[in-house]
């Protein structure tokens, strides 16, 4: 098997010293992930990835990057770098220079996540594709999504994600797309860019970086369509509205939408098994690349009917014996992301629907007013509303006191009162932003049993 970096091109693409030649038929830099023949990146920040370095070598890498020798057994085999994110870094670069494919980039307040994973579906029916794992979309998961790009691979997608001013630049260079999509404008993230017009134009910084004739992917609905086309330096094609991919009619139910749609002067239908308005939005963006790919738009919509979200990210399943319809958007959120979500719970079949929100972050002085502002699509959605956090206070004294539930200062108090509230028949949402751990809310009500219809609703500061 021809390795995906052999000891030469490491060495090329580094500059670091390798004692002992190794090849490698992976990048990780994760030893809980880690594959034997993998090369280990010790990355240094929260964690000092040197302190893995002997679990890395004893589940099978076939060596690993650091930049202190010390921590590297003896005889082992090591690439040794002045510091590891850039010998990183290099590696990404290293890897977008020798492949010959085409190369699709994708930004956004709300979706990229999710347009990616529908773009890896896809693209896969029409040749050999490799996309971000997860969220892999800043600093350091970009280039190793490159890192790890096979050089046979026919299409690579790449997500690119931001939190301050001109995070998305130098990722844009190194990743250098063919297309380049950007889903939506929005306020994730406000706190620390100070307005929506910044992020729009941080957002189009990513077509600064197309290879020249490269096409720029725009949603045709938003407000800030004008700024991202501003930026464009060729084709640009929108999404949405009157742009040339663009609905036509769409019927959407609990479990998906059934979708007419015109793709660059075709009529296309498809059945999209993740229900949403939002979801709609993020399969025309795929289409779209695909126009600007050259692909048949008929096979391209096709092949979008086998994605599933992933958990985290609108992922329905039963819980509680079958008798619960979870539905988890626990991995992150903001004010349109929630939104969103909260418009799939009220198309739910359910006895009570129940939305258990969190913390919106990054979000500075429009905190209180971006959380307020989600009162009315709660009380239009949910029969009750849990929230957890400083910030939700604003939303839980703003929806009617009959939808009031409970209100906890965080996740860990409040998950015990929402899986002990449950009921057979209701349909549960639970979305906040990460660092609000709303993924504790989930594992609470995956273990949770049924609670026998017509228990007692726990209200605010009350008894559970």
């Amino acid at each position: 098997m021809t390795p995906l970096w052999s000891a030469q091109a490491l060495v090329a693409a580094t500059g670091g010293a390798m004692p002992m030649p190794f090849a490698a038929q992976g990048v990780s830099i994760d030893t809980r992930t880690l594959r034997p023949g993998d090369l280990f990146v010790a990355l240094t920040g929260t964690t000092d990835g040197h302190a893995h370095v002997a679990t890395a070598l004893e589940r099978g890498a076939a060596g690993v990057m650091v930049s202190d020798i010390a921590a590297v057994p003896p005889g082992a085999p090591a690439l040794i770098v002045d510091d590891t994110l850039a010998g990183l870094t290099a590696l990404g670069s290293a890897g977008r220079k020798r492949f010959q494919g085409r190369v699709i980039a994708v930004t956004g307040s709300v979706g990229k996540t999710t347009t990616k994973e529908m773009l890896r579906t896809m693209l896969a029916a029409f040749g050999p594709t490799h996309a971000a794992e997860a969220s892999y979309n800043n600093q350091w998961g970009v280039p190793l999504t490159l890192a790890r790009l096979p050089a046979e691979a026919a299409f690579c997608v790449a997500e690119i994600g931001m939190n301050n001013p001109g995070e998305i630049l130098p990722l844009a260079a190194l990743v250098a797309p063919h297309v380049a999509a950007v889903t939506t404008v929005g306020s994730a993230h406000i706190g620390h860019m100070g307005s929506i017009e910044a992020i729009a134009e941080e957002k189009a910084s990513l077509f600064d970086r197309l290879v020249p004739g490269g096409t720029a992917i725009v949603p045709g609905t938003s407000p800030h369509a004008a700024t991202l086309r501003a930026r464009a330096p060729g084709p640009v094609l929108a999404f949405g509205g009157d742009g040339a991919v663009r609905p036509i009619a769409t019927e959407p139910d609990a479990e998906g939408t059934t979708i007419e749609a015109e793709v660059a002067g075709r009529r296309v239908h498809f059945r999209l098994s993740a229900p949403g308005e939002h979801m709609v939005a993020n399969a025309l963006a795929a289409l779209a690349v695909a126009v600007s790919l050259g692909l048949d738009p008929t096979r391209a919509a096709t092949a979008l009917e086998a994605f599933k979200p992933g958990a985290g990210r609108g992922q329905q399943r039963h819980i509680c014996g079958g008798t619960v319809l979870l539905l988890d958007e626990s991995y992150n959120a903001s004010t349109a992301s929630i939104q969103a979500a909260l418009d799939v719970l009220h198309l739910l079949p359910a006895a009570r629907r129940i939305a258990v929100l969190g913390d919106m972050l990054e979000l500075g002085t429009f905190a209180e007013s971006e959380h307020a502002s989600l009162a009315p699509a709660v009380a239009q959605a949910a029969d009750l509303l849990y929230a957890c956090g400083p910030l939700t206070r604003a939303l839980f004294d703003r929806v009617p006191q009959a939808l009031r539930a409970h209100h906890a200062d965080d996740a860990e108090t409040l998950a015990p009162i929402v899986a002990a509230a449950v009921r057979p028949g209701d349909a549960v949402l639970v979305k906040g932003s990460l660092g609000s751990r709303m993924r504790v809310v989930v594992r609470a009500l995956e273990d949770a049993g049924t609670k026998p219809s017509g228990g007692p609703i726990p209200r605010s500061g009350g008894p559970v």
